[in-house]
């Protein structure tokens, strides 16, 4: 029997046949530094005591039921109050926001609730699986290619020329894969150039809408700060549909609690498809997590926490790199500001390996440091961009810091092997 044709074309995730790889070499008794995952080893970085009580204690109370389909009331209302405290939004827990398994049922319902089969929606590159809900769509992707002196984060001069006739524009900051950000000028005035098309747009046309995720807001470091549309441009309420959640700030990502925010209208038709997926997260979890997010001490506690740690391996990531760059290597790395990631770039494509292979593509050279240095990263390609940029991911959440610094020699001497 032959498969749909969505089936047929969609495309599977780049970054799960690294892991197979990794499983493979692993078993095979390799000691891999995995910095490909998204995602948090929980010996590493447990999720908040509190909260990891709170899901016991309501399973205890046996809240294993159906819970409502846009989420427990409870927690809906805690969330409207963490907005007001954390981020100065108000949006009401009646009607404005929705509760979802994770956060990529959000995503995937924001793209259904908005997106015809055919319409155009704008995204850069690198960013996380917007590729792959425009395939599910069959959405007119328009993939827009970003700069490193720009921190790969998207410009308004970059997007204007895109946008006409768009139906949704889907940014992230901190972003993924990249751990940079917006800064306040700059999301200004991409905030200006959704206004100014909105206002060009004819009674009755569909407007172009803004999703903004920000599932990392509460992960950034230094003096960067996280800003979002709707707090620099108030106007942008009506168009801006917001993804965020307790799934990385809390290391939760297994908890699976995310929250959605938005206009009512969009936010109810976002409802209405969730519901029908069933992506709801787990009562018990919505409980305990209402309990913790009114706990304004533990969450601060918690948050200065992992935030210190992940921190401390990013850094160390980074100056490692730094160092190798400050010695010849053709190597860099950009200053992390948030998220669990950084950007580091391995410029040798062309280079030749001891047994004679060509490093033709980025690919290939993740897979020479995967057998040559024992480290994984994932490159950019697996995040929308051509093969031919030397760019990678490197996530820290289940690694330690102790464990990074141990992966810099290794990758020195396999970059020494190459010529």
């Amino acid at each position: 029997m032959s498969a749909s044709l969505l089936a047929q074309n969609l495309r599977g995730s780049e970054i799960i046949k690294i892991a197979a790889e990794i499983n493979e070499l692993k078993r095979r008794g390799e000691n891999i530094a995995n910095l490909t995952i998204g995602d948090f080893d929980s010996n590493i970085y447990p999720i908040p005591a509190k909260l990891k009580q709170g899901i016991v204690e309501a399973y205890n109370d046996n809240q294993t039921n159906y819970p409502p389909a846009d989420g427990v009331l409870d927690l809906r209302q805690s969330v409207s109050k963490f907005l007001s405290e954390r981020y100065s939004l108000e949006y009401a827990a009646a009607n404005e926001i929705i509760i979802s398994g994770g956060s990529r049922p959000l995503i995937y319902s924001i793209y259904l609730a908005i997106v015809d089969p055919g319409e155009k929606v704008v995204f850069p590159t690198p960013s996380w699986n917007n590729n792959h809900y425009c395939d599910l769509l069959t959405a007119d992707g328009v993939m827009l290619a970003t700069l490193p002196e720009n921190n790969f984060m998207p410009t308004a001069e970059e997007l204007r020329p895109h946008i006409k006739g768009a139906a949704l524009l889907a940014l992230c900051s901190p972003l993924n894969p990249t751990g940079t950000m917006f800064s306040k000028e700059a999301l200004e005035e991409i905030c200006d150039m959704v206004i100014e098309e909105n206002k060009s747009r004819t009674e009755g046309e569909k407007p172009l809408y803004l999703l903004y995720d920000q599932i990392y807001s509460q992960l950034t470091f230094g003096e960067h700060k996280h800003y979002n549309p709707v707090s620099l441009r108030p106007e942008l309420r009506d168009y801006t549909i917001f993804v965020d959640g307790g799934s990385k700030c809390f290391a939760a990502t297994g908890v699976r609690v995310g929250w959605g925010f938005g206009p009512a209208a969009v936010v109810n038709s976002m409802k209405a498809i969730v519901g029908h997926m069933g992506a709801w997260a787990p009562k018990a979890e919505q409980v305990a997590m209402a309990h913790f997010l009114d706990d304004n001490t533990a969450v601060d506690n918690y948050l200065t926490d992992i935030k210190g740690n992940v921190q401390a391996s990013l850094t160390s990531l980074y100056q490692g790199f730094q160092q190798l760059k400050s010695e010849g290597f053709s190597v860099d790395a950009i200053e992390p500001m948030g998220a669990i990631y950084l950007t580091i770039k391995v410029g040798y494509l062309g280079k030749t390996t001891p047994d004679g292979k060509v490093l033709e593509t980025a690919t290939d050279i993740n897979f020479y440091l995967i057998k040559n240095a024992g480290i994984a990263l994932v490159p950019f390609s697996a995040f929308g961009t051509g093969e031919d940029e030397a760019w990678f991911r490197a996530s820290v959440g289940t690694i330690t810091n102790e464990d990074i610094k141990l992966t810099i020699p290794r990758i020195k001497a396999a970059l020494e092997k190459l010529s």
